[in-house]
């Protein structure tokens, strides 16, 4: 499985580059995964459902399965907070993996940055972003640049990058 990072600063518009890009990666025939890195505790389930209170109950793990999905819900407890090649072990093997989040790992990222919001580029300081996607110039950067605006340029790059077929 072959995965590549989106990184960025909050509100610079990863999510929805995310949901604008797996339709392309899709459509051009590639099986795409996504990973999400949230911060400290959330929660998919919902008081009041059974599954909720199997977990507060004391239930280290509990799954939900139905005809159209299942999830599995596992609580650490006291025990740290897997990395994402940890999270990784536990995912169906696809063509690409795309992380959303977990910007101090060491996987291959593509920066999401938007000049406008002020934030210093995060490339200058990760030596695993390996392009800019940007809504604007981003001078003295001699990595790729990437317009953010454009999804298909971007699918281009990615699969190029990551040495999957279906660029272009």
């Amino acid at each position: 499985m072959r995965i590549i990072g989106l990184a960025g600063w909050s509100g610079s518009g990863k999510t929805t580059l995310l949901v604008k890009l797996l339709p392309e990666l899709v459509r051009r025939g590639v099986t795409v995964s996504t990973m999400k890195h949230a911060h400290h505790g959330f929660d998919i389930d919902q008081p009041g459902k059974d599954s909720f209170e199997h977990r507060r109950a004391g239930a280290t793990e509990v799954m939900v399965g139905s005809s159209r999905r299942w999830a599995l819900m596992h609580e650490l407890s006291r025990g740290p907070e897997p990395g994402p090649m940890d999270l990784v072990k536990h995912m169906t093997p696809v063509d690409l993996l795309i992380i959303e989040g977990f910007r101090a790992y060491p996987h291959d990222k593509l920066e999401v940055h938007r000049p406008s919001l002020g934030h210093p580029l995060i490339c200058e300081r990760d030596p695993h972003v390996v392009a800019v996607a940007s809504d604007a110039p981003v001078p003295g950067v001699a990595l790729p640049r990437i317009d953010l605006n454009d999804v298909a340029a971007v699918a281009d790059f990615m699969l190029g990058h990551c040495g999957l077929k279906g660029a272009g």
